[in-house]
Parts: structure tokens; sequence; C-alpha cells
């Protein structure tokens, strides 16, 4: 008998398939989104150098002091990411969703992030 996977096995087995396609480069980085049921972090990472290169989360102290949905400010946070890129010289980043869908909080840091000035 074969048993259905559980959320967390399926999420991993997702990540794992998206990971081995999506990598970050010192000109290309990978935005890294990691979602919580009640916060979103999302990093700049080069792979090549396996360096963090950038973060920043909902809990930050700007982001967690404004009042809205975690919608909103998960949209922060995208805005947030894409000042501190363009500011570091980023311009350029693969998109890479962790394993959730490309939906709701997610969807709203990634159109954020577009609107602020990066390309994916």
């Amino acid at each position: 008998m074969i048993m259905a996977l559980t959320k967390v096995q399926r999420r991993a087995r997702i990540k794992s398939r998206v990971r081995t396609v999506v990598s970050g480069t010192a000109e290309r980085p990978r935005l890294n989104v990691y979602r919580s049921n009640k916060q979103i972090y999302v990093q700049v990472i080069d792979d090549a150098q396996g360096t963090t290169l950038l973060a920043v989360s909902s809990s930050d102290k700007g982001i967690a002091e404004a009042s809205g949905t975690k919608t909103e400010k998960a949209a922060m946070v995208g805005k947030a990411i894409a000042e501190k890129a363009l500011a570091a010289g980023i311009t350029e980043v693969v998109f890479d969703r962790g394993g959730n869908l490309y939906h709701g909080r997610v969807k709203q840091l990634a159109d954020a992030a577009r609107e602020g000035g990066l390309k994916f």
C-alpha cells in the first residue's frame, strides 16, 4: 500500500526539483523566498561563492511595525529587497520560489520586486 505524501514531504520534493534547474551566479544571483505561517524571508544568494549577498524579512524593523495583512507585508519585503539589490548593483536575479506555489504572498513579493526594478 502506497501512502500519500505529507504536505512537508511534497514541498521538499518540489523544492529539490526547482533547485536542480535554478542556480545563482555572481552576475545573476538567486532570489530565494522562504514563507512561514507568520513571516516571509527573502535572500539574494550567489551559489557559485556560496554566500548570501542580501537579506530582508517581514520581521525587519520598518516592515514589522507597519500595519497590514501578510500579503501587504510581502509586497513591502519585495520592494525593500529590490531597493537593496539596486543599491548593491544587482539588477537581474533568478527567482526561486522555494517549493511554494507562485500564488498569494509569493506572487505579491515577486510582483513588488519587479516594480522595484529587479528583472527576473
